[in-house]
C-alpha cells in the first residue's frame, strides 16, 4: 500500500497527479499543453482552501450540486475557465429552484412580456429565460439580496468574457475562483426576504381558496397588502390579473380577487397599471376574446379604465361620445345620458387622461350636454350626469380649453344659446373650465364670454372677441 510522506498535503498531491497526467497525455497526442491548465501555485490555493468553503454547505444542498462536483474536478485539473462555467451553472440551477419555490405564476408574470408569457408556465420553461433575465427577476422579487445580485452580475460578466464558452487569453487565478465559489455558496444558502415570502404565501392562498373570504379575513388581508412595498404590490397586481383572466380559474377565486384587487390597485404605482392596459389590448388584438372580456371586468372592478392603452381608450371614448350625443338628442335624455356619462368619466379621471386625437370631439359633446336643451326642468341638464360633465370640463386646462371656445361657434350650440336657460348653463360651464387655466390671454377670452354670454348669446362673434381669441380660433 502506497502512502504519502507526512509533509505532503493529500489535496495538493491529488492536484499534482491529475495535472501531470493531463499534461503528459496532451503532449503524447501532439496537442498544445502549455498555458492550458493553471500553474501549480494557483492549483494549490484551491486544494488547500476548497474543503473550508464546502464544509458549511448542508448535506441536502450538496447531494444535488452536480455542478459543484464539476467545479472540483475542473479546479483540480487546473481548468479554471471550465470551473467558472460550472459555478455559474450551479447558480442558475439554484435561482431556478428559488423561482419554483416562490411560484412560477408570479415569477413568469414578472419576468416576461405578454407574448412570451403565453408559452411560459412549467419548470422546464425556465430554461427559455436568458440568464440575465432570470437574475434580474430574482432581484426584483427579492429572492436574492441586492448585494448578492451585484456579485452575481459580476460573475455572469466574467463567465461571458473569460469562461470556457468564449475564446480568451485571460488567466484566472486561484483566489478569484474561490471568491466566485463563495458567492455561489451564498446563493445556495440564501433565503428570500420576509416580504417576498408574504407575497408568495398570499398568491398561493388566493389560488387555493375556493370559498368566499369572510369579512374579518378580507380586512386583515387588505391591511397586510397596504403595508407591502409598492414593487411587491406591482407583482401581486400583475399575477392577480393573470389568475383572473385565466380560463382555468375557479369562480369563487375570481370573486375573492374582485374583493382584494381594488386594494392592491389603489396602493400601486401607475406604471404597472398602464402595463396591464397594454396586456389587455394585446388580448383584443390577438383575438383572445374570453381573456379580453375578463380583463375588461377586472378594469371595471378596480375602476381602472383610464389606464387602458391609448389606442383602446381612443376608440372606446369616441364610441361613447357618439352614444352620448345620440342620447342627448333623443327621448328621455336626462335618464339615458347618465350611464354613458359615468362610463366616460371612468376613462377621464385627470387631465392627462384626455387623448389629443378625440379632445375636440370630447369638448364639443360634453359642453353641448352641459349647456342642456333649455327646458325649465333642471334648466335642461341631466342632474345625475351633470357632475360627470363638470369634472371633465374642469380637466381641460390650457391644452384643451380653446376647444370650448371653438365649440361655442358651432351651429348647434349657437342655436341653443338663444334659450335663456342654455345661456345660464353655458356661463357656469365656462367658469368651470376657466378655474383650471393659467394662460393670461386664454383667461381674458373666458372672462369676456362669462361677462356677456347671458345677455348676448352672439358675443363669441364680437369683433373684440375675435381679436382676443385669434391665437386659438382660425377666423379666416
Amino acid at each position: 500500500m502506497n502512502t504519502l510522506p507526512n509533509n505532503v498535503n493529500p489535496q495538493t498531491s491529488l492536484i499534482d497527479q491529475q495535472a501531470d497526467s493531463a499534461i503528459s497525455y496532451l503532449r503524447s497526442i501532439g496537442l498544445p499543453f502549455e498555458n492550458i491548465i493553471a500553474p501549480l501555485k494557483e492549483r494549490e490555493i484551491i486544494g488547500l482552501n476548497l474543503p473550508k468553503y464546502l464544509e458549511d454547505l448542508p448535506k441536502e444542498i450538496k447531494i444535488d450540486a452536480k455542478y459543484l462536483s464539476k467545479f472540483v474536478i475542473g479546479s483540480a485539473t487546473g481548468l479554471f475557465d471550465y470551473s467558472l462555467n460550472s459555478i455559474w451553472n450551479e447558480v442558475v440551477l439554484a435561482l431556478r429552484k428559488k423561482a419554483i419555490a416562490y411560484g412560477l405564476d408570479i415569477f413568469f408574470d414578472s419576468a416576461v412580456n405578454n407574448k412570451m408569457r403565453e408559452i411560459c408556465s412549467t419548470e422546464d420553461d425556465l430554461a427559455l429565460l436568458k440568464d440575465a433575465v432570470l437574475l434580474d427577476t430574482c432581484k426584483k422579487l427579492e429572492l436574492i439580496s441586492e448585494t448578492t445580485f451585484t456579485k452575481l452580475k459580476y460573475i455572469l460578466d466574467m463567465r461571458n468574457n473569460i469562461g470556457i464558452s468564449h475564446p480568451t487569453d485571460y488567466v484566472i487565478n486561484g483566489f478569484e475562483l474561490l471568491s466566485w465559489l463563495a458567492i455561489c455558496i451564498d446563493v445556495l444558502k440564501d433565503k428570500p426576504t420576509e416580504e417576498a415570502l408574504k407575497v408568495q404565501l398570499f398568491i398561493g392562498n388566493v389560488k387555493k381558496c375556493i370559498t368566499p373570504l369572510e369579512d374579518d379575513a378580507l380586512k386583515l388581508l387588505k391591511h397586510q397588502l397596504e403595508m407591502l412595498p409598492t414593487h411587491h404590490l406591482a407583482n401581486i397586481l400583475r399575477t392577480l390579473f393573470s389568475i383572473y383572466v385565466s380560463d382555468d380559474t375557479n369562480v369563487e377565486v375570481r370573486k375573492n380577487i374582485a374583493n382584494l384587487a381594488p386594494t392592491v390597485w389603489n396602493n400601486c404605482l401607475d406604471k404597472p397599471k398602464y402595463n396591464l392596459g397594454i396586456i389587455l389590448e394585446g388580448y383584443n388584438n390577438n383575438l383572445q376574446q374570453n381573456k379580453y372580456e375578463l380583463g375588461k371586468q377586472f378594469f371595471e372592478l378596480v375602476k381602472g379604465n383610464s389606464f387602458k392603452s391609448e389606442n383602446e381608450r381612443t376608440i372606446i371614448i369616441d364610441s361613447l361620445l357618439d352614444q352620448l350625443l345620440e342620447k342627448h338628442n333623443g327621448w328621455d335624455n336626462f335618464h339615458h345620458e347618465v350611464p354613458i356619462a359615468f362610463s366616460l368619466i371612468s376613462y377621464i379621471q385627470k387631465h392627462s387622461d384626455i387623448i389629443k386625437n378625440n379632445a375636440e370631439k370630447l369638448v364639443f359633446t360634453i359642453l353641448n350636454c352641459r349647456i342642456g336643451n333649455g327646458v325649465d326642468y333642471y334648466n335642461g341638464v341631466s342632474q345625475k350626469a351633470k357632475p360627470c360633465y363638470d369634472h371633465i370640463l374642469s380637466q381641460l386646462s390650457d391644452a384643451y380649453a380653446p376647444y370650448a371656445l371653438v365649440a361655442l361657434t358651432h351651429y348647434n350650440i349657437k342655436c341653443k344659446l338663444e334659450k335663456q336657460n342654455c345661456k345660464k348653463e353655458a356661463k357656469e360651464a365656462l367658469k368651470i373650465i376657466k378655474s383650471n387655466i393659467t394662460q393670461p390671454r386664454l383667461i381674458e377670452c373666458f372672462d369676456y364670454l362669462i361677462e356677456r354670454i347671458e345677455t348676448n348669446s352672439s358675443c363669441v362673434f364680437d369683433k373684440d372677441f375675435k381679436v382676443k381669441s385669434e391665437p386659438y380660433i382660425n377666423w379666416s
